[in-house]
């Protein structure tokens, strides 16, 4: 197993692997955290994600678009 796919079976995301998978810049990502928008956590002085807790996120944010279709 190579280290990127041993990356994306990771519970644990970094801030790059998340502004990849959301398909958004690291700096909007962090607007999202300093605005309490997004779940995170601070280990050290980096930015750390649960990846099930990302998947929860964008599946409530989806929500509201399914609705008013």
């Amino acid at each position: 197993m190579n280290a990127r796919h041993a990356a994306a079976l990771s519970p644990v995301m970094t801030l790059k692997e998340v502004a990849e998978y959301l398909h958004i810049h690291q700096n909007t990502l962090y607007k999202l955290i300093r605005l309490s928008e997004i779940p995170s956590f601070n280990l050290g002085s980096d930015y750390r994600f649960m990846r099930d807790e990302i998947e929860e996120w964008i599946a409530e944010k989806q929500l509201p678009q399914e609705r008013s279709n």
